[in-house]
Parts: C-alpha cells; structure tokens; sequence
C-alpha cells in the first residue's frame, strides 16, 4: 500500500541533502580567483603533454652564432630571444613544463598511494602496525625536505639511470617521494581513527565483511577528502624544490630542460643585460605554483565538514 504522505499534494518531500562534493564543486565554481587558477593550470597542463601544440622548435637545437639575440616577438623567429649557446628560449620554455609538472606528478602520486596504504592500515589496525608507522614518520618529520633532499642527491648526483626523460627526473622524484608521505599517512590514520567506529562500518564488519573490504568500500573513501585538498599544495610545492634543486645543479639533469635548469642558466647571465633568459621561465613557474597554491586553499575550505 502507498505510503499517503509521499502523495498527498499538500505535503512536499524534503530533498536529499547535497554531498561534501558536491557542496565543494558548488562553492569553487562562484570563486573568480580559483577559475583563473585552474585555467592557468589547465594552460600548463596542456603545454606539457602538447609542446607541439605551441612550438614546433627543437628546444635543443642550437646556433652559437645566434647567441643571446634579444626577444623579437612572436612574430619573429625567436620570440623571446636565445640564450648563450643560441637555443630558442620560448621553446625551451615550453618544453620546460614537461619535466617540471611531469616530477610533480610522480612524486604526488607515489607520496599520495604510500600515505594511503599506512595511514588506512596504521588507524585500523592500531597496536604494533600503528607503533611502527607512527615512529618511522615522526623520524622523517624531523628532516626537513630539501636539507633531505640536499643531502641524498649530493651523495649520488655521478649515478646516472639512463636516458630519455623519465631517467632525469627519477634521482629527484625518488628522493621527494621519500620525504614526501608523511603528511598524508598522518590525514589518513586521523579519517580513518573518526570512521572506523560508525554504524555503518560496523555492520559491515557484523555482516562479515573482511578487513580489505571494509577499508577498501567503506573506510578509505572517507580519508580522500582531506588528502585530496593537499594535493593542489603539494604539486606547488614539489615545482618550487625543484627548481630549487635544479639551481644548486643537482635536481633534473641536463640534457633535460625544465624550468629550474633555465632559471639556473638564466640568473648567471642576469647581470649582463640578458635578463629576458631568467624572467621568461621565472613567471610561467611563479605562475603555475601560484595557482596550485590558491587552488589548494581554496579546495581545502570546501572540503573541511565544519564550514558546510
């Protein structure tokens, strides 16, 4: 028999009330500051996987006689001149994003995958298994990244991986990963200390579930809402370090162009009059990490429950 109350005409039904995703999609699209940082995002996301798209220059092929010409515009055929050994520097600048967003990427991903691995399994399983990943991040937590990321790249900066793109930016992407997970382990093990004891997951424990499905169905999608509002920030900050490193000649390797290599070639030329070398790459990364920092803080409120 149906229920009169949903088919009464003067009695309305209560809409189901909007997700945490949904609520933060709500409020981020009403943001003009967080639009423009995901259509610069967007932009470098493009040039990275497409450098075609926007230059059609071999960022490598150089002409000594050509050395540091001026910006001619992009009408020119050096729109934003050379540099000392007469490669292009707009097409070094675009296929400088490729190595820079590319480590950014792995190292997130891995840090992201590790953090949720212990964190799930160090707030379920609690006792010994939370004993050791607790004391393991505590150790890495007292080391700063990059004096970390210094000293293990100073250590092995004559190992060589191979060639090919992958190959120069695997010693950094290493390295930042290993000091990179344990904020996310630490998110995690709190999401899922607060999850672990709802009814829901205990009647999926009483129903017979096992451990792996309840983490799995139950628990770990509950600990991707915070995760996820520090990935923005993160990516931000893996772009930052490596030009950091790249500056002190021990991040990506050369024949790689990122945008921390040409920011290193770029400031000893500074002085000279050539400052367009520095300025050119210097922008498009203060650019990109500015908008992954402002995206960042901008998902992090949408997604924190208490300002729903």
């Amino acid at each position: 028999m149906t229920d009169p109350t949903l088919t009464s005409p003067g009695i309305s039904v209560a809409p189901a009330s909007r997700s945490l995703w949904s609520d933060a999609w709500r409020n981020l699209r009403k943001r003009p500051s967080v639009i423009i940082a995901t259509i610069i995002i967007a932009l470098f996301t493009v040039v990275a996987i497409a450098p075609g798209l926007f230059t059609s220059t071999d960022p490598r092929r150089c002409d000594v006689s050509q050395s540091r010409l001026p910006p001619q515009g992009f009408g020119g055929l050096h729109p934003l001149g050379t540099n000392t050994r007469g490669c292009d520097l707009y097409a070094q600048v675009i296929h400088g994003a490729q190595p820079s967003l590319l480590l950014a990427l792995v190292v997130v991903t891995c840090s992201v995958i590790i953090g949720l691995i212990l964190g799930t399994l160090s707030g379920y399983y609690l006792g010994w298994v939370d004993a050791i990943v607790s004391r393991v991040v505590e150790v890495f937590l007292v080391i700063p990244l990059l004096l970390g990321a210094l000293l293990l790249l100073s250590l092995f900066r004559n190992v060589q991986l191979g060639t090919g793109q992958l190959a120069s930016i695997a010693q950094p992407a290493i390295v930042l990963t290993l000091f990179g997970w344990m904020t996310y382990t630490r998110y995690v093990r709190a999401s899922v200390l607060e999850t672990k004891s709802l009814d829901y997951v205990m009647a999926a424990k009483v129903l017979g579930a096992s451990d792996l499905r309840v983490m799995a169905r139950h628990i770990l999608p509950n600990a991707l809402g915070p995760v996820t509002a520090l990935v923005p920030t993160a990516v931000a900050t893996v772009i930052g370090t490596e030009a950091v490193l790249a500056y002190l000649g021990i991040g990506v390797r050369p024949p790689a162009v990122s945008w921390g290599v040409l920011i290193n070639e770029g400031s000893e030329w500074f002085a000279a009059g050539t400052h367009y070398l520095l300025l050119a790459p210097l922008l498009c990364l203060l650019a990109t990490v500015l908008a992954f920092v402002v995206l960042g803080d901008a998902l992090r409120d949408a997604l924190d429950p208490k300002l729903r």
